[in-house]
């Protein structure tokens, strides 16, 4: 058992293992995913406080640690750090796509000035890292990280943060149709429940990316 094998989907239970991942440090990038201030929050209601808290059992037990020690590597390895955030440019969020001005969950108003907004500090970024800014869930449609992943010289993406489901999932999807070989880091990312978490993998794995561990990734260094 392992990356070649696991999370696969109706449409790959048959299909072959895929070949060995080999990654070029000068043309790898790591991008972290709206792992914010505000996610971290514990909800006022206490239905609600209960409703989330295995969402932040695993933020602060697993993706959270993960992500952070998977950073440290890669800035070893001479791997490019990015950053992306959700983040609107007026306080009263008049730049926001539909998407996030929509009732309910997604409607987001986070300043880009305010702590809200902040990547959380365990994996924010360091030095000259770059981050870009989005009010979309993928982090190419609502930013110019197309150009900034091309001008580095990147061909492959290492994805991790949150939601599985949403911003990792657009992102990821944006990515493959660019034509960037994404490698999806299971144990640093996470939806609001294990179960949206696990079927979006599964959706994703063998077509717009490939599901892996923080471990494994490790080993794909050319």
């Amino acid at each position: 058992m392992g990356w070649k094998t696991n999370w696969r989907s109706f449409y790959y239970e048959t299909a072959p293992e895929p070949e060995d991942i080999v990654l070029d440090r000068a043309r790898t990038a790591l991008l972290v995913i709206d792992i914010q201030n505000t996610y971290l929050e514990v909800p006022g209601d206490p239905v609600e406080a209960a409703r989330w808290q295995p969402f932040l059992d695993r933020m602060h037990g697993t993706v959270i640690p993960n992500t952070a020690a998977l950073q440290t590597w890669a800035r070893a390895q001479g791997i490019e750090v990015l950053h992306a955030r959700i983040a609107c440019l007026t306080r009263d969020g008049r730049d926001r796509s539909l998407s996030q001005k929509k009732p309910g969950f997604n409607n987001l108003l986070l300043p880009k000035d305010e702590h809200a907004s902040q990547n959380v500090p365990a994996v924010a970024p360091v030095a000259d890292e770059i981050v870009v800014t989005k009010t979309t869930d993928s982090a190419l449609t609502g930013s110019n990280l197309r150009m900034v992943l091309h001008n580095l010289g990147i061909r492959d993406v290492i994805v991790a943060g949150i939601f599985t489901d949403q911003c990792i999932s657009s992102s990821v999807r944006s990515l493959a149709d660019e034509s960037f070989g994404v490698v999806v880091v299971e144990d640093c990312c996470a939806a609001a429940t294990r179960e949206l978490h696990e079927a979006e993998l599964r959706i994703l794995n063998m077509i717009y990316c490939h599901v892996v561990s923080s471990e494994e990734v490790r080993s794909f260094l050319g």
